[in-house]
């Protein structure tokens, strides 16, 4: 069984609304090297407009399930639809993917063993999807920025600041390489990380707060890594 779970990292918009049509899995076949299948698997759900904008904190979006047979799944293409926007202020913001472009390869490897259940999951970077190309008026740039992995190894990241209502941005620093999320409405942010020691930067998104950074976090295997309640200062 193969479960893709859509998984947000988001940023300063009050909602951002995409439209999810489905995903195509790239599967390998035992004993059959060479031959690629492809298996669409559609987003069931009459309406197709997600607020990805919500899946913070441990919240995930299931996009599809399958039984598939034993083999290797080498990639996965998310495919998105054209009716895609940001709110702001209530004001709505048309998104427009670049050049058309609906559908997002990423490459994977998971080797499918029989009686297991494995989740894929979808990480829609918002952060790095959405930048604003002109303030006034507000004009944006949307280039769906995405990554896939398999759960398996991972470990993950987890902790709250105050208070609750800044929302802020949460980066998670490994050398050149950094995720990022927000927190839910109480604070409470997670991350789903790769083993390692990280460091955590908090940008308040707010002029009135000093950003803050913990260092040298250590995410294990398989285990739950709690942060101390990160109380943001004012300037």
């Amino acid at each position: 069984m193969v479960n893709i779970l859509l998984i947000d990292s988001p940023a300063q918009w009050d909602s951002v609304i995409v439209e999810i049509q489905g995903v195509e899995l790239e599967l390998i076949p035992n004993g059959r090297e060479g031959d690629v299948q492809k298996i669409f698997l559609p987003y069931e759900p009459g309406d197709k407009e997600v607020d990805i904008s919500k899946l913070v904190a441990g919240t995930v979006l299931p996009v599809a399930r399958n039984e598939t047979q034993l083999g290797i799944v080498t990639g996965i293409t998310l495919k998105l639809g054209t009716r895609n926007s940001l709110y702001l202020d209530e004001d709505r913001f048309p998104l427009e993917l670049p050049q058309g472009i609906t559908d997002y390869y990423l490459p994977v490897s998971i080797n499918l063993e029989q009686g297991f259940s494995y989740d894929l999951i979808l990480d829609f970077d918002l952060e790095k999807s959405i930048q604003v190309t002109n303030p006034e008026p507000l004009t944006l740039d949307f280039n769906p920025t995405i990554s896939a992995y398999s759960d398996i190894g991972r470990g993950e990241l987890t902790g709250t600041t105050s208070p609750s209502e800044v929302r802020p941005v949460i980066f998670a620093v490994n050398g050149e390489d950094s995720v990022s999320t927000h927190t839910n409405t109480s604070g409470n942010f997670s991350f789903r990380l790769e083993p390692g020691t990280y460091d955590v930067y908090i940008d308040p998104k707010n002029s009135r707060y000093n950003s803050d950074t913990i260092r040298g976090v250590i995410v294990e295997s398989g285990k739950i890594t709690p942060l101390e309640r990160i109380t943001l200062t004012r300037k």
